[in-house]
């Protein structure tokens, strides 16, 4: 049987959110079986859960923002900035875990998903005495926004295909267009470092309207038009799409458990993934709960998944 997964104990990580600039303390933690990904913000009194789930998603401008509510005194509790985490936490497979955090944004730490990765290695995985459950898509569910679009379809594990249209000389020089099959791709390998990145031209106005006050060039890549201002350059030939791929994990991690299916997408984002996930949930015949209790009838992953 293939069991769900926690950590096998605590694991902290100390850094500052990259809009809000805040210095911020995170303690994952192992979770109970079936109780899933909960964030808790700590630094308030009572302290407030957040449990990750694609409808109490009330932001998706430049990053993934969780609230306790979609309404009322709970719309006002968020965590901002949790796709990198929640791409760590599905790219290990990590079925549950609670995550106490002291402030509204997560921390940035190096702009990708490695360091959540290293992290929670440290830790240590550990099966649990329950099956893992895995949301199988069983017929195509499509978002469509003039040339932007996003698709999941059938597929006996789990793929996904991105295609980025930037226009910026640095990026176009760059891999527009990946393909990952994770019977055959390691996540923590080829994935998990891609680093988020914004235009030099861009940056004053973020900032100017309270955003990216804790970005810098140690945790993201700064691309001005033609090249890369990062004295390192690139962790990949491709890291760009990358990085959009990775964002994608995260957010589709929200749907509540592991995707057997195919994602596709043209020039999607935060937005249009939260609306592929929420259409999923909401169209009882597009998906279907499933474990495996036999591994030989497993579909095939990536040595991540161990």
């Amino acid at each position: 049987m293939l069991r769900q997964r926690t950590l096998r104990g605590p694991v902290q990580a100390i850094g500052i959110g990259l809009h809000s600039g805040q210095r911020v303390s995170l303690n994952i933690k192992p979770g109970p079986i079936d109780s899933g990904i909960v964030f808790r913000r700590v630094d308030l009194d009572p302290v407030v859960e957040l449990p990750a789930l694609a409808h109490r998603i009330t932001d998706t401008r430049l990053n993934t923002t969780l609230s306790a509510d979609v309404e009322g005194p709970g719309l006002q509790v968020s965590v901002h900035t949790i796709e990198h985490l929640m791409s760590a936490l599905a790219g290990l497979g990590i079925d549950n875990a609670q995550i106490d955090i002291t402030a509204s944004e997560v921390p940035i730490l190096d702009g990708s998903a490695g360091s959540f990765v290293y992290l929670l290695q440290s830790a240590g995985l550990e099966e649990q005495a329950a099956p893992k459950r895995f949301i199988r898509i069983l017929k195509p569910v499509e978002i469509v926004d003039g040339d932007k679009w996003v698709r999941l379809e059938p597929h006996e594990g789990m793929k996904f295909s991105f295609e980025i249209a930037f226009g910026q000389a640095a990026i176009d020089a760059t891999g527009q267009r990946i393909e990952i099959d994770f019977a055959t791709t390691s996540y923590v390998q080829e994935i998990a470092r891609a680093r988020t990145f914004v235009m030099a031209s861009e940056v004053e106005l973020l900032r100017k309207h309270g955003l990216a006050l804790g970005g810098s060039l140690d945790n993201a890549i700064v691309v001005d038009d033609d090249r890369v201002l990062n004295s390192d350059g690139l962790r990949y030939r491709d890291e760009f799409a990358k990085h959009k791929a990775l964002d994608a994990i995260g957010d589709l991690y929200l749907i509540g458990h592991p995707i057997l299916g195919a994602y596709h997408a043209r020039k999607s984002g935060h937005h249009m993934n939260n609306l592929l996930v929420r259409a999923v949930l909401d169209d009882p015949e597009s998906h279907e709960i499933v474990t495996f209790t036999q591994r030989r009838n497993l579909p095939t992953f990536s040595l991540d998944w161990g």
